[in-house]
């Protein structure tokens, strides 16, 4: 079942997710229920969704491929919305260091951490991290992601950066998930610019910035904001100029310290703020004002063994909250959706159905893309997954196993688990 066109129908439950735009505080919990439901797509997108027994009297199956969901559910499919998927080499060793209690800072200082990842990253040809970033995304749709945000920011030069970008975009161009692309080249700070960090952002915005728009590389620019790092008055300056230069911003904010990121996302109108374990009232309220999305990454407080964010307080302030892996060779080397999903219900007390809509519509809100998929509504792209079970109430429940049985993306079958082989390309 290749084809664009098709009916899903004997649905246990279609969760919509329905909207347009991030849902924010209560609106959260409203996941759009339509028991026995069914969907009819088109060309690729979402022509109807409805109750069966209203769909099936205006369409006729004849004309269709037909998928009989069984009394699964189906859910929009899932949008990992910030992830470091391109990368040259491992960590391992850094992990048992972290085990034993050593601290991030301490091994970014002694030149682990980030530095590690980007002189692998600086030796591994282009077709190693083409062959690495298409195994990964692999992964993440048996997990049932449909649109993933991919981060350079592993070479922190000229060559390095640009090379992940374009591999990105080689991957995207290959691979059935959508990839996002994000330029991250204030992501640390290397040896030779310590106590240069000024003339560092000089250069990204006179010498890269130009090249990544000119050649259409990426739709967003980072800034890893942090003490250590770079600076509110250096992030600033950096995403003001990507903004003028036709780039949507995002920041690393206030996640060791609070620094003052969540307000400077606020200040700049960013799509999204990321990890936030530290941001202040201040900053949550600033950016559920201005429309800020705050996506949280709870893989990387657990690996880090840190506090989580107050994901429960800035849904109650009123903030649009995502879900996000943050996958990455080091603070948090997973792609497991269901690992997300529990630790954000089980130890942010973020409800069930606050998650799905952090993993859906706010997801493709946090890449500016609340408008073409996050939801089952008309006029989206279809980007679906059935699950092995009647509810969508067995993510979480089932805990670190992926639930997903089939993966539908633009309106193609691109996963199932039952199938062979697993990707559809």
């Amino acid at each position: 079942m290749n084809k664009r066109n098709m009916i899903i129908k004997n649905a246990s439950e279609v969760v919509t997710c329905s909207g347009f735009t991030a849902k924010k505080g209560k609106e959260m919990s409203d996941l759009g229920i339509i028991e026995k439901g069914a969907v009819v797509v088109e060309d690729g997108i979402i022509k109807a969704v409805g109750p069966q027994s209203e769909i099936l009297q205006k369409y006729d199956e004849e004309k269709y491929d037909v998928l009989d969901a069984d009394g699964k559910a189906l859910l929009p499919g899932f949008v990992d919305s910030h992830t470091h998927y391109i990368w040259g080499g491992y960590r391992a060793e850094e992990f048992s260091w972290r085990l034993r209690g050593d601290d991030y800072m301490d091994i970014m200082n002694r030149g682990g951490g980030i530095l590690s990842s980007v002189r692998q990253t600086k030796a591994a040809s282009k077709e190693e991290l083409y062959r690495d970033g298409m195994k990964r995304l692999d992964s993440m749709l048996s997990f049932g992601v449909t649109t993933v945000e991919g981060k350079s920011g592993y070479g922190l030069d000229f060559d390095t950066e640009i090379k992940q970008l374009e591999v990105m975009q080689d991957t995207d161009r290959d691979h059935p998930i959508e990839v996002v692309k994000t330029y991250l080249g204030a992501h640390a700070v290397p040896k030779e610019y310590k106590g240069r960090e000024d003339e560092m952002i000089e250069e990204i915005i006179n010498d890269v910035l130009p090249v990544v728009v000119e050649k259409k590389l990426a739709e967003f620019c980072d800034v890893f904001c942090e003490k250590n790092v770079f600076s509110i008055e250096q992030s600033r300056r950096l995403l003001s100029k990507a903004k003028e230069m036709g780039l949507k911003v995002k920041l690393h904010a206030d996640e060791i310290v609070p620094l003052g990121g969540a307000e400077l996302a606020a200040e700049l109108g960013a799509v999204s703020a990321d990890h936030l374990l530290q941001a202040s009232d201040e900053g949550i309220d600033q950016m559920a004002k201005e429309g800020v999305v705050a996506t949280l990454l709870p893989g990387t407080a657990f690996s880090l063994k840190e506090k989580y964010a107050r994901g429960r307080e800035m849904i109650d302030r009123g903030a649009a909250v995502a879900l996000a892996t943050d996958l990455n060779p080091g603070s948090c080397f997973s792609e497991s959706i269901p690992l997300i999903f529990s630790l954000a219900t089980l130890y942010m007390n973020i409800s069930t159905e606050e998650a799905i809509t952090a993993f859906t519509i706010n997801g493709a809100a946090a890449l500016d893309r609340a408008d073409t998929i996050g939801s089952i509504d008309a006029g989206k792209k279809a980007d679906m997954i059935l699950l092995e079970f009647e509810s969508y109430k067995f993510i979480p429940y089932h805990i670190g196993v992926s639930t997903v049985e089939k993966v539908i993306k633009d309106g193609k079958l691109v996963y199932d688990k039952e199938g062979s082989p697993a990707v559809y390309r």
